[in-house]
């Protein structure tokens, strides 16, 4: 492979089910800027990112709305996002205490506070308002 290769990530993909939850809480418990809202019918793609990172975005999409997914598909992934197994996200902070605090304030839905992981990260996680995973790595210098 060629070592001339420049690949970023510029878009990820996260599920939700209502867009005014998801954009409140992406827009002002995170802070992201919407970069884009898109309607189609009665469903919503809302593109959100970081203020400072303007090549790397989150699509927040309606579930299951491909054509080739199955009436037993869409039930198991609506059942997926309700137990909060279907999607995840990791995002990182340089001051995991202070951001963790003020998304418990938020009323984020708090599944890990802090923590010292054995395989040499410390991280928090929360839950969006569809039930994907957010995972927070702290940065360390």
């Amino acid at each position: 492979m060629s070592s001339d290769l420049n690949i970023t990530i510029q878009a990820s993909f996260l599920p939700q089910d209502d867009p005014d939850a998801a954009l409140a809480f992406y827009r002002d418990t995170l802070g992201f800027e919407v970069r884009n809202d898109v309607g189609y019918n009665a469903m919503r793609w809302i593109t959100v990112g970081p203020v400072n990172q303007p090549g790397t975005s989150i699509v927040l999409h309606p579930p299951a709305v491909d054509p080739g997914i199955t009436d037993d598909e869409r039930r198991t992934i609506a059942e997926m996002m309700a137990k909060g197994t279907y999607a995840i996200i990791t995002l990182a902070t340089d001051d995991l205490d202070a951001t963790f605090e003020h998304l418990a304030v938020s009323g984020a839905d708090v599944v890990q506070e802090p923590t010292e992981q054995p395989y040499g990260v410390r991280d928090c996680a929360v839950r969006d308002p569809a039930g994907n995973l957010i995972r927070i790595n702290e940065l360390r210098g």
